[in-house]
């Protein structure tokens, strides 16, 4: 048992399959029976541990709250796979997997399947929103980190540099080990296309001093959502602290009880 927020909520491991890696993660509930459930996805070289309180707050809420680390998505993971085959689409197949593992679960409610995503883990989740589309019910995007594409075509992914017309085999060695996979599975995608096919609920929070994705990918994502609920936290970086991130889960508590802004609203704090 955890205590997170005065509430007593379970976590308990899980584990399922894709192309015979094997991804380890956590659910986390407070209720019994059959329960809504939410996948949260984290970032770039984090893991499971930089969600975990967004999992309790939820699990408080009445979801069950799934967090996993990526195959090879991670400095430290506990899932399978090699940093250097990882890339955004190697992590949206894991991702369809561990729905497919939740929507069979006899205590999860399989027609209410939300998806969160932080950063990178941010696009994986609206990549595939975009691509189940109704089989998810709601999607929160926490700075995701849309530019991906662009700066693969830039030659300047993070701690990576290379020559986009030249990718090498390995485009870096340090802190991640990354394949030409992670450069060519993205240099010629259009994201905005991409994730434009999710027509459900989306609530879209990014902090106007993020130093990593600028804040206008988010603002021209929220014109490609139909159903969009917009929040810019004055003066959030990436990864949002203290403050901020309690902001940021106060939005999302809304948007999950429908006690939100509101679609279409934009907001700074």
């Amino acid at each position: 048992m955890i205590k997170i927020r005065n509430t007593s909520v379970r976590r308990e491991p899980f584990s399922c399959q894709r192309d015979g890696l094997t991804i380890r993660g956590h659910v986390f509930r407070k209720e019994t029976g059959t329960l809504p459930a939410i996948i949260i996805c984290h970032g770039f070289m984090a893991n499971q541990q930089s969600v975990e309180h967004y999992a309790g707050m939820l699990a408080g809420l009445g979801w069950a709250a799934f967090i996993f680390d990526f195959c090879g998505g991670c400095l430290k993971g506990s899932s399978d796979g090699r940093q250097a085959e990882m890339s955004v689409l190697t992590e949206l197949e894991d991702l369809k997997a561990v729905i497919r593992y939740v929507k069979q679960r006899p205590d999860v409610d399989a027609e209410h399947i939300s998806l969160m995503g932080c950063s990178q883990g941010g696009v994986v989740c609206a990549l595939a929103a975009a691509r189940l589309k109704n089989e998810i019910e709601r999607l929160i995007l926490f700075f995701p980190a849309l530019c991906i594409p662009d700066d693969a075509r830039r030659g300047r992914m993070m701690f990576a540099k290379f020559d986009p017309g030249n990718i090498p085999p390995v485009v870096s060695r340090f802190p991640m080990e990354l394949g030409d996979v992670y450069v060519k599975d993205v240099i010629n995608m259009n994201i905005y296309d991409e994730i434009s096919g999710y027509d459900g609920p989306v609530l879209l929070v990014h902090g106007t001093k993020d130093k990593i994705v600028d804040i206008n990918y988010s603002r021209k994502a929220k014109e490609v959502y139909k159903q969009c609920e917009y929040l810019e936290i004055d003066g959030a970086d990436h990864m949002f602290k203290k403050r901020h991130d309690r902001k940021a889960m106060d939005a999302l508590a809304k948007f999950m009880t429908g006690t939100g802004m509101g679609s279409g609203t934009s907001s700074g704090y």
